[in-house]
């Protein structure tokens, strides 16, 4: 059965130069046999779903035979073209996006040039998604460019999860090295709630002991130390910065609810009180 050749794209509303990443538009086309691409180049990023038929995919060093499942991402200033098969051409969607951190972004995952194709066997929701983007820049609201970010966000983490080559993250450094960048992340985002290192052992899923002997060898200091140390830092910003919080305000902002043990604990690292402190750094 010869399937009916399609093509339609929609394009974001909003215009973006320099933004950190953006969508740009997002498509899909039943192909005719034989339909070819390029070689051309590209300025933005393309990323390629394919949901039946079958066809090919050549960069400048390889050529990759591609089917339902499979993803292939166009780098820009790469030179490309693609071609779909004579007796079962593809339908594919796309999605391009671009922005500052549209490297660091494709880099998360391994996508690299010398590798930028996506095998998958089993389901793939990356077609789903850009559907749904579509459909956003149909509507043309303005709001809708926001939530298209979110959904290339859940692409990439179907990529991040699915991806049969490892990360480059996992390449450039030991577990135990992620594992103490994860504790230093979630206290420095948690600092000014009243978490507990037994919290955080438990959100991160190991034993308090180990995390512990890992973390001081890594960074010279225990967690519960480092923790501390962060919320009294972030309570001397306070101090210099908001002199209309009192001492107490600025205590339960870096997650200290008593007060007491607040001034005490600022007092050992600071060497004065927190009044003090302010004082000195106002010039009263």
């Amino acid at each position: 059965m010869t399937m009916k050749e399609s093509y339609s794209v929609s394009s974001s509303p909003i215009h973006h130069d320099s933004d950190k990443l953006n969508v740009l538009f997002a498509g899909e086309s039943q192909t005719k046999p034989d339909h070819a691409l390029g070689p051309k180049i590209y300025d933005y990023y393309l990323l390629h779903a394919i949901e039946s038929g079958q066809g090919s995919f050549r960069t400048e060093s390889d050529v990759y035979k591609l089917g339902p499942g499979d993803c292939f991402l166009i780098h820009p200033g790469q030179l490309v073209s693609y071609v779909s098969s004579h007796t079962h051409p593809w339908k594919y969607r796309w999605v391009a996006f671009s922005g500052r951190d549209s490297h660091s972004f494709v880099v998360s995952a391994g996508f690299l040039p010398d590798f930028p194709v996506l095998y998958r066997a089993e389901t793939n929701h990356i077609p789903h998604y850009i559907h749904l983007i579509q459909e956003l820049f149909h509507t043309k609201q303005e709001g809708s460019h926001m939530a298209a970010i979110g959904y290339l966000h859940l692409i990439w983490a179907e990529v991040m999860n699915h991806t049969s080559r490892p990360l480059q993250l996992s390449i450039a450094e030991p577990q135990v090295q992620r594992t103490v960048k994860q504790m230093i992340n979630y206290m420095s985002s948690q600092y000014a709630h009243p978490v507990s290192i037994e919290q955080m052992c438990a959100s991160l899923g190991y034993n308090r002991a180990y995390l512990s002997r890992i973390f001081k060898k890594e960074t010279g200091v225990s967690p519960v130390t480092y923790l501390l140390k962060l919320r009294i830092d972030q309570a001397k910003r306070l101090l210099r910065e908001r002199p209309e919080l009192s001492v107490e305000q600025v205590a339960a902002s870096v997650g200290l609810t008593d007060p007491l043990y607040f001034s005490r604990q600022f007092k050992r690292f600071c060497g004065q009180s927190p009044s003090s402190y302010r004082r000195d750094i106002s010039g009263m």
